[in-house]
Formats: C-alpha cells, sequence, structure tokens
C-alpha cells in the first residue's frame, strides 16, 4: 500500500476533521513544515505565506477550515501554483445567528444579569435595576452586505427594525429583498442603535473602527463585531467604553485573539465577549470540515477545487 499523503496542519485540529481524515492522509503538526508535505490544512489561522510555501516545495494545495483567508497570501499561492480552497455558504446563518445574539445581550445586558442573578447580591428583586436598551422598533446599522450581513438583516425583520447598510458599492437587489437602506459610514454610525460589522479584512477594512468612528455612533449605541478582530481599534473601544461613550459593545473577535487576561477592556461591565463562537455550531463545523476535507483531496489528486477562494 502506498504511503498516504503528508499534509501539514495547525495541530489539533478537532474530532471531525481527524475522523473525516483518518486512513486518507497524515497529519504532520506545523513545527515540522518542510519537504514531503503535499498540502496544508489550515483550521485555527495560522499564517500561510511566501516562506512557508518555500519550505514547501511539493504543495499542492492549501484548505482553509472557514470562509476567512486573510492569514493566507493569496498572491504568493497563486505565484508558486498552489490553490486555496475555504467554505464559503455554509456557516452564514450561524454567523449571523451569533451576530444577533451578540445584539440582544448587550442590548438587554444578558451577561451581566446572568451573573447578577448567580451572585449574593440578588436578594430583591427591584424593577428600576439593570435597565437594557429596546432591541424591537431600533435601528440597526450592518457594515459589509456580503452573505453574512444580509443573513442579519433578513433576522432584524422579525423585530421591527430599521436596518441601514454600507457597503463598497450599494446593492439594489439586496434593498428590494430586504427593505434595506444605503448609507456613507458616517451616516450609518451617527443613526444607528446598533452597529453590527460583518466585513472581511483587508487592507481597506483593517482599523475601519477607531476613534473617529466611535466618536460618531450614539451614547446610546451598541458596537457588534462578528467579523474579525483587527477591523476594529482594541484601544480606542477600550476607551469609548470605559468612559461610557457608547452604552456597550459586543464583540466574538479581538485582535489579538484571545486577548492578554489582564487587558483593561476584560475589566468593564458593559462589554459582551464571545470566545470566537460565530459558526461554531455542531451542524455548520459538521459541513465546514466536509468542504475542507473535499478541497484538500482534490487539489492533493491535481484537480479543481470544489469551493476555490476566487
Amino acid at each position: 500500500m502506498p504511503p498516504l499523503p503528508r499534509v501539514l496542519a495547525d495541530l489539533p485540529v478537532g474530532p471531525v476533521l481527524t475522523g473525516l481524515l483518518d486512513g486518507v492522509v497524515e497529519l504532520v503538526p506545523w513545527d515540522a513544515a518542510g519537504p514531503g508535505l503535499a498540502g496544508v490544512l489550515t483550521y485555527g489561522h495560522p499564517t500561510v505565506d511566501g516562506p512557508l510555501l518555500d519550505r514547501l516545495p511539493g504543495c499542492r494545495v492549501v484548505s482553509n477550515v472557514g470562509v476567512g483567508v486573510d492569514h493566507i497570501d493569496l498572491a504568493a499561492a497563486a505565484a508558486r501554483g498552489v490553490p486555496v480552497g475555504n467554505t464559503p455558504g455554509v456557516l452564514d446563518g450561524a454567523t449571523a445567528d451569533l451576530a444577533f445574539a451578540l445584539v440582544l445581550a448587550a442590548g438587554r445586558r444578558l451577561v451581566e444579569g446572568d451573573r447578577y442573578a448567580r451572585g449574593p447580591g440578588f436578594l430583591r428583586y427591584d424593577p428600576s435595576h439593570m435597565l437594557g436598551r429596546e432591541v424591537h422598533g431600533a435601528t440597526l446599522g450592518i457594515v459589509g452586505l456580503g452573505r453574512i450581513g444580509e443573513q442579519v438583516a433578513r433576522r432584524a425583520r422579525g423585530f421591527d427594525i430599521a436596518v441601514l447598510y454600507h457597503n463598497r458599492r450599494p446593492k439594489p437587489a439586496a434593498e428590494a429583498a430586504l427593505g434595506v437602506r444605503y448609507a456613507a459610514l458616517p451616516d450609518l454610525l451617527a443613526a444607528a442603535d446598533y452597529v453590527v460589522l460583518t466585513v472581511p479584512l483587508t487592507a481597506e477594512t483593517r482599523g475601519l473602527i477607531g476613534r473617529a468612528e466611535l466618536a460618531r455612533m450614539k451614547p446610546t449605541a451598541v458596537l457588534v463585531n462578528a467579523a474579525r478582530g483587527a477591523v476594529v481599534d482594541l484601544d480606542a473601544v477600550t476607551e469609548a467604553l470605559a468612559a461610557r461613550r457608547i452604552y456597550g459593545a459586543a464583540l466574538d473577535v479581538t485582535d489579538p485573539e484571545p486577548l492578554p487576561r489582564d487587558h483593561p477592556i476584560l475589566k468593564l461591565d458593559n462589554l459582551t465577549i464571545t470566545p470566537h463562537l460565530g459558526s461554531a455550531t455542531e451542524q455548520t463545523r459538521r459541513r465546514m470540515a466536509e468542504m475542507a476535507v473535499a478541497n484538500l483531496l482534490a487539489g492533493l489528486r491535481g484537480g479543481s477545487l470544489p469551493t476555490p477562494v476566487t
């Protein structure tokens, strides 16, 4: 029996992927990159750049578990004739669910309320205690009306929310289908009660939300980041929250990730934070794993990837 193809992976890759690849390929730890490896499987966003690919002269494919590929130098891969695959489409609904959960959690102070209800101080119900902000009837601003942004807009309709969106280009078809309205970014920030970020991380979106943008937001507004951590200037958000210049923030992603355990933002009670749970459902992660494996195996065979990055 011929030896299994050897694939570089940032181990561990989780039981679903391990099960799908058992007996099909040999997964090699990231620090063992070198000749003799036929592919790369990225699970937790390790950096794949030109120098790494040069250490893998036999690499025939890079398969990413997830849709975001900001950790992969696509130009370097293309220059070396290495196709890159990702897992688009399957995680849109799960990520939109999480984004809207963060809207609700931040507006209604759910995490803070959970801590209080479990703690020693909750001895009497007080109707004036821990008042939040209403979600129904509010104005939602979506920055990045791609597949995930459109799913967030669909969920907002059930809450009678007016939706503004900002995108590189207006999307008339989405406006007609979803009842959303295009706005320039400064206007969206000034009008929205909840600002949800669903943009990819690119050179243009890195640091998109900084001190100037936060200053445009209402003092009663909430910032929700379901995109990538580096889209937001974390120092600026920490300052804005600490000074109560915005009502709150809900972050599923940060830069760096995870944050140092002594980061000052973690001490703030007007922050809701989750550990990058956007696509973290059993069903979605299973589908992502299956797509990533299909891309990997197709590339190892020298065929076209089912879902190449374009």
